[in-house]
């Protein structure tokens, strides 16, 4: 049955405020449950620690004391003063048998030795052996020297060790006993059948046992601040220390007040989430039978509150609409009455929506000059603008330098944030409505009233500035700025984006984040029509893209570049010389016989390259997408050709170094230019080809100097110098000696 919306707000308020009591009160009896099971496990791991620390206490003070004992008897002075040996029976009994009694006051499983430093013997589990020197000085070393204490314990590989110098009130030590209870004692006497850890420090803080050194919870130095922050706190309690896996471990602790030993062990977590898991179970089911028979109250409640409402609203006619959209009860009767007021409201609500739409096509159709002068007045008025007595009007259009970070495919999302940082930054009673004019440009008309052309022109300017900061702060992108020149009527603003246009060409002189304003470039574009293109250093790019060179492109390339921008101040002119660039590439593309500008999208090279208005760009583009590309098309085809003419040339020396020789002879015999055989040949072999001939000739000088009998003078005739001084001077130059002496110092080698 289907129930209104009185039903629910019944319903839904008695059903929240049940459960949220439920809800508090089984929270409530939770954590205090939590809390009286975390105070029993703390109190049962308090008194199984003190157990463990009342043990372990008395045995090792039975230990202590009966060694103590022991060294104070006249028989214990004789016996370490005695040079037992193998056949003094009864004096090895004695000692054996008073190591034995020890052993029957402590720990089962716990070896004792006596050492006499006296006659250098040691008796250790019924066994006699004999120390050398250097057994003695090592136990002295460690149990003795350095040490301000007679008696203490110490950690060793297999469990702990108490070492016991006697006489204990003497300085001039006869004898040191040891008592070594094994790691094994240690664990039968401290594990109780409990799956706990157990750690025990000494007053140091030093790790002298751990009842499961496998897992390793713990580094020294973490024990170390356990032992730190007890200080000499309570002798038991509870303290927080993180572990090696940075998590917050408790720990219960008893202090021995014979020998300050801290005795540790874990609260464990999960033992107390094991306990608690009854208990969860136990709230859970009572929580769900309790939300039963809230439900069922509630909704008894419900039915019993709004009866009497649907008896009404059967008596009344039909909502036509009360099925389709279900609402209160109540309210239904009083919307019929305001459905008029509602659609009226609805309608003025669209037509508000519409409005920035509208806006932005009226200040679209004034840039495109499609609106009477009739029309501006009256829809001006309707989108709030005031047109009042001396206004001016200065139009401003903004043009990315670059994408930045972003990909040119988001040039569009980049202009609509522009556009509405223009709306952040400039005031709206300073402006109308900002536009994206087209693809590239984004446009704003500014509204100035009773300000002269000099504040007009410093409040653009401020405009423009704050524009290109905001800009590249939260789009880390650069923009430049057009400002056309002031005018009084807005079916002139056709015309002032014009004006805009021309001063953001001027970036190609100016360069990114440049604010340029119309008048300051008015004189350059009525200029007269200057045309330069700088062919020479074209000449020098295309040999360098002949021959594959790209430091040589690089060289010339820029340089070209800068000396066309720069040189051709109008825009008109600039692109003039751009195209012209442009049709040169293609044409050295078809003489080379390689494909990176011959495609069927040249037309629309010729556009995307003409439509840049920032160098930078125009710049990156001919170097990425067709300079670069040409180079490595060369490279790649001339290799092998610049491999086998330099080859034919060093087959030309070799043949005839003893004739005439240049490039110039070589060019015309293969049908080369000189200046292209000599970058061919220093880029194939490093070095230019006069040095690569005088070289060879002078190898063969000395070839001839130590296997022939020819003269100097006849040497340097065959090898075409003018005369013998000249290869005397150029011989000594490389060699450090004379032809004569080379010679002479070569004799008989």
């Amino acid at each position: 049955m289907k129930r209104g919306k009185m039903f629910y707000r019944i319903f839904i308020p008695i059903l929240v405020l049940a459960i949220g009591l439920v809800a508090s009160f089984g929270s409530y009896i939770y954590l205090s449950t939590i809390n009286s099971v975390i105070d029993r496990f703390s109190s049962s791991k308090q008194s199984y620690i003190e157990q463990i620390k009342n043990n372990m206490e008395n045995k090792i003070q039975g230990i202590e004391y009966a060694f103590n004992t022991y060294s104070t008897t006249s028989s214990f002075q004789d016996v370490v003063k005695n040079p037992i040996t193998v056949q003094d029976f009864i004096a090895y009994r004695d000692v054996n048998t008073q190591l034995n009694y020890i052993a029957s006051m402590a720990l089962e499983g716990t070896e004792y030795s006596l050492i006499s430093l006296v006659q250098n013997w040691q008796i250790s589990n019924g066994t006699l052996s004999y120390l050398t020197v250097s057994e003695r000085e090592n136990l002295i070393e460690a149990y003795i020297a350095n040490k301000d204490q007679g008696l203490f314990w110490i950690k060793t590989d297999k469990g702990i060790r108490f070492v016991n110098t006697l006489p204990v009130f003497s300085k001039n030590k006869q004898a040191i006993a040891l008592s070594d209870i094994s790691l094994q004692t240690l664990d039968r006497t401290i594990k109780t059948g409990e799956n706990t850890t157990v750690y025990i420090l000494n007053k140091q803080g030093d790790l002298m046992y751990e009842s499961d050194p496998d897992k390793k919870m713990f580094t020294d130095e973490q024990l170390q601040q356990i032992s730190e922050s007890i200080g000499s706190e309570n002798d038991t309690g509870m303290v927080t220390q993180e572990n090696v896996d940075h998590q917050s471990t408790q720990f219960i602790y008893a202090k021995s007040k014979y020998n300050n030993w801290i005795y540790l062990t874990i609260l464990d977590q999960k033992e107390i989430a094991k306990s608690l898991k009854i208990t969860k179970y136990g709230l859970s089911t009572m929580g769900l039978v309790l939300m039963i028979f809230i439900v069922v109250i509630a909704y008894v409640i419900s039915i019993f509150f709004t009866k009497p409402i649907l008896q009404i609203k059967r008596s009344l006619p039909k909502d036509p609409q009360s099925d389709s959209n279900p609402r209160n009860e109540i309210e239904w009767i009083m919307d019929s009455i305001d459905m008029i007021l509602t659609e009226k409201e609805s309608l003025e609500n669209l037509i508000q929506a519409e409005m920035p739409q509208l806006e932005t096509q009226l200040i679209l159709n004034l840039f495109r000059n499609r609106i009477t002068s009739e029309e501006i007045v009256r829809k001006l008025q309707r989108f709030g603008y005031q047109e009042t007595e001396n206004q001016l009007y200065v139009t401003m259009l903004i043009q990315l330098d670059n994408f930045g970070n972003q990909e040119s495919s988001d040039k569009d999302v980049l202009l609509l944030a522009i556009n509405k940082i223009v709306e952040d930054v400039v005031p709206k009673q300073q402006r109308m409505l900002p536009v994206i004019l087209n693809d590239n440009t984004q446009a704003t008309i500014l509204v100035f009233t009773g300000k002269t052309e000099q504040e007009m022109s410093k409040q653009t300017l401020e405009y423009a500035k704050a524009l290109l900061r905001a800009v590249k702060e939260y789009l880390q992108l650069s923009i430049s700025i057009g400002i056309s020149a002031t005018y009084d009527n807005l079916m002139e603003s056709k015309k002032a984006a014009e004006m805009s246009k021309q001063a953001l060409h001027q970036r190609l002189n100016l360069g990114k984040e440049s604010i340029i304003f119309y008048e300051d470039i008015s004189m350059v574009v009525s200029g007269p029509v200057l045309l330069h293109y700088p062919a020479d250093l074209e000449s020098q790019l295309f040999d360098g893209i002949r021959l594959g060179d790209k430091e040589q492109v690089s060289q010339a390339l820029y340089p070209f570049l800068a000396e066309m921008m720069g040189k051709n101040k109008n825009s008109m002119n600039f692109e003039v010389m751009l195209v012209r660039l442009v049709n040169n590439l293609i044409q050295l593309e078809q003489q080379l016989g390689i494909n990176v500008l011959l495609t069927q999208d040249n037309q629309k090279f010729y556009h995307t390259l003409l439509d840049i208005r920032n160098p930078e760009e125009i710049e990156r583009i001919l170097v990425e997408q067709v300079i670069y590309p040409m180079v490595d098309s060369m490279q790649e085809k001339t290799n092998n050709q610049f491999r086998g003419i330099s080859e034919k040339i060093i087959s030309i020396v070799s043949t005839e170094f003893d004739q005439e020789l240049t490039l110039e002879i070589i060019g015309e015999r293969l049908h080369y230019n000189p200046n292209y055989l000599s970058r061919i040949f220093k880029k194939e072999y490093g070095t230019v080809f006069s040095e690569y001939l005088k070289n060879y000739r002078l190898e063969i000088a000395k070839k001839w100097l130590t296997e022939t009998d020819m003269t100097v003078k006849e040497i340097a005739e065959r090898l075409q110098y003018n005369n013998s001084q000249n290869f005397i001077r150029s011989f000594r130059k490389e060699e450090h000696v004379t032809p004569g002496i080379y010679r002479k110092m070569h004799e008989g080698v």
